[in-house]
């Protein structure tokens, strides 16, 4: 058999099965007159035409017409006389059958014995009539060959019709086979597809097979076959019907058997055959082959699609390292849960493994796999009640209980013995955010998000800690994330200033710099503070272009002091550890002073303690190319943290600034005082410049200068000023001390 052959033909086999009825041309003599009816099936006896028998129906009224039509035969030709009860009852009823009955391919031929009753030209185009003959004129060949030619009209009109409705039925019948929910239901969509296509009841059955050594089985049928479903097919009774599905499951092979019907193979991927048997063989006017090869072809396409649909199913909602539910299906359950609302109590506890990223960065992902699939068998013999235990997140699961007591703290507790997976022993801990579903308004989603709230506050307290959602938590933050939306927004709109406060030489009360500080005054022209605001910028990103921002900002400031003869000032500006790991910072920073003109000797650039000593040796050879390009360095809130002396040495800075904590307490009992005066100390040992922050009081500034530390800056010279006002601040200083 050749690629192109549609059809494959049976050996013949002993008469066994369905007799076939003989098809016949249907013809409807429609005459009022007896003779006619007798003479005409008399003149036509044992002809055929086109391949078929007449077989002559017979109406001797309209009224017995119409009776006639009501029941839908396939009509090949009518003929019909134009007077019968009336001198026009015949085009009248033309125009029923076109009209009312919609007989659209049937083909009518006019024949009257009275020729002054012909049909006007209109009513012949009008109504399709095939052809008018005068009975007179109506010998047995000229008969024969109008209806020769009407029944040919008709084969070609009927077979252009059931082309057009086979290829309507089969682009319908894809498109509804792909929305069907497994293979059962597509292969029974397959049985009505086809059973459409030829015209007939659903009476058939559809095989799957697939090609890894399972027995093909019985997965939908119709008709007498209803109850062979699921079943295996070596158990359907009839041994004609199962060689042809084996034949067209093996042989990928389309067949007819005269007397029984036909099977046909429809391909797929996945190691997947689907073979349809239906009880009946497909004739040449009633459909097209063409279109028979086309329905198989879109029915393969639709088992591949309705394989792909059913694997991304699983792939939607199962998690397929762990065979678990993941977290879509997790959350469909809590939706259920909550739609339900059932008696009891409803958990959710969000479980993060610690440190597993860097577990998984050192033992590569072949173990961090095999740890994965450790944790969640300890997870479940620790849950063994829990209603549903899902992976939520590369290292997270998401554990919820119903109407019962979430046992959180047991399971966190599950972890202290050690895991056990291939050849590894190794003991973990894990942090739990636990949410109640009485604290939950909206879905499942929302479910979650407070778990996952929860666990972002424990691990924020502590690796291994359990901490249990209050609502309070979503309220900070949907406020930061309402804070950050609106700082982003200032930010693009330019509603941000720099603020510059003094620095003061403790010996001669001269102006010797600035710090330029960052301030936000909100919509309501409240000042938000930068301790709100700045650590958001940080976390979000937004500190780089930021940063950048305020640094350009401060550089054109100091130029345009150098400009007005205040060369001798410093700018000092804070600079966060984010901005310091960007890869472009000092090329940036270098691209800035070259716009600015700003003189690099007076740029001061602050780094808090903590952030210069949490990388050293990164920040040695960083502040090495700053100072390279002139810049000054300062470590900022000095004294909270834990200087290495000799990092602190190496690194080269140009000042120190004593934390406004431990200037506040001095003169007092607290031992601020004395960790400023250490400071002082170790500031004059290895040759660096102090600078004091939060100088309120004479008295302060006093015992300062007394310990060594040289300037000052604070509340008692000046609070940070917009430019406006520093500029004014600045002229009123400097004619003070000229004496004016």
């Amino acid at each position: 058999m050749t690629d192109d052959d549609l059809l494959q033909f049976a050996d013949e086999a002993a008469p066994c099965g369905l007799p076939r009825k003989t098809l016949t041309w249907k013809v409807l003599i429609v005459d009022d007159d007896v003779d006619v009816h007798e003479s005409t099936e008399l003149g036509f006896a044992g002809i055929d035409v086109c391949g078929r028998p007449l077989e002559f129906l017979h109406a001797y009224s309209a009224a017995e017409a119409r009776t006639l039509f009501a029941e839908r035969p396939q009509i090949a030709v009518i003929l019909l006389d134009v007077v019968m009860e009336t001198q026009d009852a015949g085009l009248q009823l033309v125009d029923e059958i076109r009209n009312r009955y919609g007989m659209k391919e049937t083909r009518i031929i006019l024949r009257t014995g009275q020729p002054g009753y012909a049909p006007e030209i209109e009513a012949i185009r009008d109504y399709d009539i095939n052809d008018y003959k005068n009975k007179s004129e109506l010998s047995r060949n000229r008969l024969y060959a109008a209806l020769t030619a009407a029944i040919r009209t008709y084969q070609q009109i009927h077979v252009i019709n059931a082309g057009r409705e086979g290829l309507a039925k089969i682009v319908r019948g894809s498109a509804e086979l792909l929305h069907t929910d497994g293979l059962s239901e597509f292969a029974a969509g397959i049985i009505i597809q086809m059973s459409g296509l030829l015209g007939l009841e659903p009476e058939g059955l559809v095989c799957a097979r697939q090609d890894n050594g399972f027995a093909p089985v019985v997965i939908a049928a119709a008709g007498r076959f209803q109850d062979s479903v699921s079943k295996p097919l070596e158990a359907l009774e009839d041994a004609t019907i199962r060689r042809l599905l084996l034949t067209a499951l093996e042989g990928e092979d389309r067949i007819i058997e005269p007397g029984y019907g036909m099977a046909l193979h429809f391909g797929g991927r996945d190691q997947r055959r689907l073979a349809a048997y239906i009880d009946a063989e497909p004739v040449s006017d009633s459909l097209d082959p063409g279109l028979l090869e086309v329905f198989c072809a879109n029915v393969s396409v639709c088992l591949d699609n309705a394989a792909l649909v059913h694997r991304l199913k699983t792939y939607s909602y199962q998690d397929t390292l762990l065979d678990l539910p993941n977290r879509r299906a997790l959350i469909d359950r809590i939706d259920t849960w909550l739609h339900v609302r059932p008696s009891g109590h409803g958990w959710l506890a969000a479980i993060d493994i610690d440190h597993f990223g860097e577990i998984n960065g050192a033992l590569g992902h072949r173990i961090g796999d095999q740890l994965l699939q450790a944790v969640a068998a300890r997870i479940g013999q620790a849950c063994a009640d829990a209603t549903c235990i899902a992976r939520i997140g590369g290292d997270c699961f998401g554990v919820m209980w119903s109407g019962k007591a979430a046992d959180a703290e047991g399971l966190r507790a599950s972890f202290d013995a050690p895991l056990e997976f291939g050849e590894h022993r190794m003991t973990v801990s894990c942090t739990v955010g636990l949410v109640s579903f009485d604290d939950v308004a909206g879905d499942g989603s929302e479910a979650l998000e407070n778990a996952f709230l929860a666990l972002k506050q424990a691990k924020h307290n502590g690796r291994g800690s359990l901490v249990r959602f209050d609502p309070s938590m979503g309220a900070e933050i949907r406020d930061r994330v309402r804070l950050l939306a609106n700082l982003r927004e200032a930010f693009s709109e330019e509603k941000l200033y720099l603020a510059y406060q003094p620095q003061i030489e403790l010996a001669t009360g001269r102006c010797v710099g600035i710090e330029a500080l960052l301030r936000w005054r909100g919509h309501d022209g409240e000042l938000i503070p930068p301790d709100s605001f700045v650590p958001l910028a940080e976390q979000s990103g937004l500190i780089v272009p930021l940063g950048e921002w305020v640094i350009r900002r401060a550089c054109t400031e100091a130029a345009a002091l150098q400009a007005r003869g205040h060369g001798d000032l410093r700018v000092a500006i804070n600079v966060s550890l984010i901005q310091f790991r960007d890869p472009r910072f000092l090329d940036r920073l270098g691209e800035i002073l070259d716009e600015t003109g700003a003189p690099p000797h007076n740029i001061e650039l602050e780094i808090t303690e903590s952030v210069a000593m949490g990388e050293p040796t990164r920040m040695i050879e960083l502040f090495d190319r700053i100072k390279a390009m002139g810049l000054e360095i300062a470590i900022d809130d000095f004294g909270t943290g834990f200087s290495s002396l000799g990092h602190l040495q190496r690194m080269r800075v140009d000042r120190l600034k004593i934390d406004r904590n431990f200037v506040g307490e001095l003169g007092q009992s607290g031992k601020g005082g004395d960790i400023a005066g250490l400071v002082c100390g170790l500031g004059g040992r290895i040759g660096v410049e102090l600078i004091a922050e939060g100088i309120e009081t004479p008295e302060q500034a006093a015992l300062l200068a007394a310990m060594g530390c040289q300037i000052g800056q604070g509340f008692l010279y000046a609070r940070p000023m917009p430019a406006d006002e520093w500029h004014g601040w600045l002229t009123d200083h400097c004619a003070r001390r000229r004496g004016d």
